[in-house]
Formats: structure tokens, sequence, C-alpha cells
């Protein structure tokens, strides 16, 4: 028996934060329900994915404390259909195993899943902890997250590479074609912070969570686990199991070529150029005297050419590279120029915001 009382707004935020991890599809009914717990004033939501496990308290009027599992989605879509503001009780009857939602002339009535058989993740412990600002975690995830493999086959790319190293906070991704890499202060107290592959799922989470009026998120992580707490909500999650490649092997030091290019209308030129070769994603560079022009080809789609003012003194050059990685990497310099170390038309390049030295991003070439 369970009977409290929310307000919309507190429960609706509540249900978006643990209906996100939640997977619509599932082979074990209960990871599909949302947990929640009520006692005293307050009320426990958590949700899970047998690798995420979100948790998270909000103010409520109990009447009879209890717990129970509801379907995480059709929750979320009644509250967040019901008046802004409004009170909506709920309450579970013994009698039919359902739970009975009431709200003003508004009535539910949702299946429900014994509270017994939820599955909550084991907290280890976590020796090592520390606090970072959450615009500080949001930079070291946007500036690498894109470059995160989606191919499950190689698992160990499927995250986040989170480590320490000298005085600094290093994050790492790679897909093979391309990599980034971005590094903030290490955080005070913290001497040493070991590698941890942090899956790309909860990378995802995360960021939606620390920009939802978050100061500081308090970090917490063992050799299999990882913990994010900011403000009412908890974050606990599994890493990845395996070994993370060598990735400065990747980055190249004789790139002795230097090309720079006003970012935005760098990327402006390879939209519009790149509009003929969709299939291909093919487009090159052809590196001129204080120019760049940007040309693609392709045998059914047609041809186009534009180019830009840009500062290089090196010898003539022509590469070619997949435009929609060129664009994501683009997109992540916030000043004005973005430059390119070159060594020649087949060999990695190295790119980074004119303007910060904090973030540099490795991209293969491709033949075109």
């Amino acid at each position: 028996m369970m009977k409290i009382s929310v307000e919309q707004n507190a429960i609706l935020k509540a249900l978006a934060h643990t209906q996100s991890v939640v997977e619509r599809r599932q082979t074990i009914p209960i990871l599909a329900n949302v947990l929640l717990e009520a006692d005293k004033d307050e009320v426990l939501l958590k949700a899970t994915d047998n690798e995420l496990e979100i948790a998270e308290k909000i103010p409520a009027k109990v009447e009879t404390a209890g717990a129970v599992t509801v379907p995480a989605h059709k929750l979320y879509d009644i509250v967040r259909r019901l008046p802004e503001g409004a009170e909506l009780s709920m309450e579970l009857s013994e009698e039919t195993n359902q739970v009975n939602l009431v709200s003003g002339r508004a009535k539910f009535s949702l299946a429900s899943i014994a509270p017994e058989g939820f599955p909550s993740m084991a907290k280890e412990e976590t020796p090592i902890s520390f606090d970072l600002e959450a615009g500080l975690l949001i930079g070291l995830i946007n500036q690498t997250s894109f470059a995160v493999s989606v191919e499950e086959t190689r698992y160990n790319l499927n995250g986040i590479y989170l480590h320490s190293k000298a005085d600094a906070l290093i994050a790492v991704a790679t897909d093979g074609h391309r990599l980034a890499l971005t590094k903030t202060a290490l955080p005070e107290g913290v001497k040493d912070i070991p590698g941890v592959i942090i899956p790309r799922k909860t990378i995802a989470e995360v960021a939606k969570l620390a920009a939802e009026n978050v100061e500081n998120v308090h970090i917490s992580l063992s050799a299999n686990q990882i913990r994010f707490k900011m403000n009412d909500v908890e974050l606990s999650s599994r890493l990845v199991d395996g070994t993370y490649p060598d990735y400065e092997k990747v980055i190249p030091a004789n790139n002795d070529k230097t090309l720079e290019a006003d970012a935005k209308a760098l990327a402006n030129v390879i939209e519009r150029v790149s509009v003929v070769s969709e299939k291909s994603r093919g487009i090159k560079l052809s590196l001129r005297e204080n120019l760049l022009q940007v040309s693609a080809a392709a045998v059914d789609e047609g041809s186009a050419e534009d180019e830009l003012d840009a500062v290089y003194t090196g010898e003539e050059m022509d590469i070619g590279f997949n435009f929609r990685y060129l664009l994501d990497i683009l997109a992540q310099v916030k000043g004005q120029n973005v430059k390119m170390l070159l060594q020649d038309g087949v060999s990695p390049v190295i790119l980074q915001d004119a303007a910060d030295s904090s973030s540099l991003f490795v991209l293969m070439p491709m033949r075109v």
C-alpha cells in the first residue's frame, strides 16, 4: 500500500531524467519501470538499464509510505500532459495491483510490478572523488563525445577515456577515423586519476543533467564504477571493461606545415560544396599560398568548388577528408580561427582552435 501526492512540475522533471535512462525495448519487464519509494516527506525515483542507474529525490505528501514500480514512459507521458503545477495523487491498489493516479478530473490506472524484483546497482567503494565545475565537465564531454565510436565490436572505444597526466585532467575519444582530446586543470586535492572509460550513454546523460542549473558535480570512481552527484540527482554507471589504446601514438609529431583560416567561413564553404558529395562524403582541400580551395566531385552527383582566404605559405598540397568528420571538429572551435598542422596529403592532420591549445583534434585523410 502506498499513497502520495506530488506537484506536477517536481515529478515531471525527475521523470524526464529517469525515463531517459530506461530503454524502450526491454526483454526484462521490470527494467521498463521506474521505482518510486515513498517515505516521510519525499519520494525517491529510480531507473536502471542494468549498466546505468539514476536516482532522484523529490518532495511529496506521503500519506502511506511504500514502494511501487510503474511503466516509466507511460507515467512520464501522463504527467507531462497534466496542467502545469497541478497536484497528482498516486495510490497503489492492493486488490488490483494497479497504481491509480488522480489529478483534478483526470484519472488513470497503470499496471505495476512488485518492487522487490527491481534491480539495484551494487555500490562499490569509490576511493577517488573530486568536485568539478559543471561547465568544465560539459566542456570535456562536448569537445570529445562526437568522436566516440559507435561500433559495438570496438567496445573499448565506446566511451570517453578519462585520466590524469601531470597536473591535467584529460578526456579522449576516438573511433579510428578521428581523435578528440581536451584537458583542464586537475581538480584540487586530487593527485592522480587512473584511466577509466565512461560509456557513451552515461556521457550523454551526464551532459544533460549537468546543464540544468548545476554549479558543481561530485564525481567518485573505482576501477569498475563511476558516480556523478549533482543537486538531488545521483547517476551511477559501470565503466567499460577494456584497455584504451595508446592514443598518443596517433598524434602526429612531424606536421610542420601550418594553415590558419576562419573556422565558420571554412565550415560554410564545406557545407556548400558537400551538397554534391552526400553519398561519398569526400571533399578535397587544396592548399595554395594564402588560399584554401575546397572542391568535391562525384560521378552520379556532380561537382562543386569554392575558396576562402587563409594564412598558408608552405608547398602546395591536396588532401581529402570525410566532410562530416571535418565539420564535427570545426563545430568545436569556439574562437575565430582554426589552425591545421599538416605533413603531406596522406598523413593525419592536427586541428586546433588557434586561440586555445587545451583541445586537440586529429583527423585521418581519405582518398577523393
